[in-house]
């Protein structure tokens, strides 16, 4: 079988160029904030620009800017993380190609919970390795636990997220530490992707690195930075492994992008950032509120920009139920299929990433429609 048989679309952006035909369609199907970023992202482009600064830059990405995502999880953490195990790369897209190729070999596993992040399971495909699904659902809040990793065998990694994506639910500082601590005593990578820390609403956020300093975190620009299209993320390894990463950097990428990472330096404007935060904060609480009078929700969520909602009531085929909202009353949503296995069937997520008046245009949609 040829590795690229198994990857499947990533069904939302085919969903994303649909809407596109229709000149109302309400959106709630893309995960692209929506916010402006802090004011010297733009100033420091600009500056970039002017001064022509079109090189590479090293592959390991700006000395200034790993020192300022080091200072980043002092503040944020109190970590004091050495800049030298920060890796600047083209997304976090380009950071989970970059550390499955340095963990993994041909026909290694890795554990994913299920539902997750679509192109988690695609890289894998990609390089060969084997992604196992393991069930994360209600019964764990949605976390991949220690005791459900443990029922797998010969996992070489495990790749969560905390917010999730789809359901915005937040690993508990027990379930990650549990987690953290039981991948380093098994000799198993645990791969934290932490791209929607920064949004959180209820309770606290933890990164794995409070836990296991062998954890691999990656994290980016493009949700609470409200950077999406400046396509940069960043990774922190153990230092053995940053010379390997390196190495993929320069052969794959040669570096990230210059006029980007320029920009990021002024990314870390607390004041503008919270103020965006509850403006996310304020839509998920009308949002969830509305939605629970339709459709059954199995959790609050407390973190991203998203709603995993259950369908059960209209239908039991989540692709279906979506072509059809999209079809008839142009509303965009996100299938539930396209994150995994465990039941996705019956779910569809919604994402708040627009103002509230273009939410409520489209909840009132689904209500009129779905009470027909």
């Amino acid at each position: 079988m040829n590795r690229l048989d198994p990857v499947k679309p990533f069904i939302v952006m085919d969903i994303v160029r649909e809407a596109s035909r229709y000149d109302d369609t309400i959106h709630f199907e893309i995960g692209e904030p929506d916010l402006q970023p802090p004011p010297l992202v733009w100033e420091f482009a600009e500056k970039a620009v002017k001064d022509r600064l079109n090189h590479y830059t090293q592959s390991l990405g700006l000395q200034q800017l790993r020192e300022k995502i080091s200072q980043h999880y002092y503040n944020r953490y109190n970590l004091e993380i050495d800049p030298s195990r920060i890796v600047i790369t083209v997304g976090t897209s380009g950071a989970f190609l970059i550390a499955y190729s340095i963990l993994l070999d041909k026909g290694d596993r890795i554990a994913l919970p299920d539902p997750s992040y679509p192109c988690y399971k695609n890289f894998a495909y990609l390089l060969d390795v084997q992604p196992v699904l393991v069930p994360a659902g209600k019964d764990t809040d949605y976390q991949l636990t220690a005791c459900k990793l443990s029922e797998q065998k010969n996992i070489k990694a495990v790749h969560i997220s905390s917010p999730s994506n789809p359901v915005g639910n937040v690993y508990s500082r027990k379930v990650l530490q549990e987690l953290a601590e039981y991948c380093e005593q098994n000799n198993i990578y645990l791969i934290s992707d932490e791209i929607y820390h920064g949004l959180i609403y209820e309770g606290e956020e933890h990164t794995a690195l409070e836990f296991s300093d062998k954890s691999i975190v990656i994290n980016g620009f493009s949700k609470y930075f409200c950077m999406p299209g400046f396509r940069l993320g960043w990774m922190i390894l153990p230092p053995q492994l940053v010379r390997k990463a390196e190495i993929v950097m320069q052969n794959v990428f040669i570096s990230p992008p210059t006029v980007s990472q320029y920009a990021a330096l002024g990314a870390f404007d607390y004041e503008h950032l919270d103020k965006n935060k509850k403006i996310f904060e304020e839509r998920r609480n009308f949002l969830y509120k509305e939605l629970k009078e339709i459709f059954q929700i199995d959790a609050k969520p407390q973190g991203a920009f998203y709603i995993w909602v259950n369908v059960d009531r209209y239908s039991d085929n989540s692709f279906l139920f979506s072509k059809q909202l999209l079809e008839d009353i142009h509303v965009a949503v996100t299938p539930g299929v396209d994150f995994g296995n465990n039941n996705t069937n019956r779910y569809i997520r919604f994402a708040y990433t627009k103002e509230i008046n273009h939410l409520k245009e489209g909840i009132e949609r689904l209500k009129s429609y779905l009470g027909k």
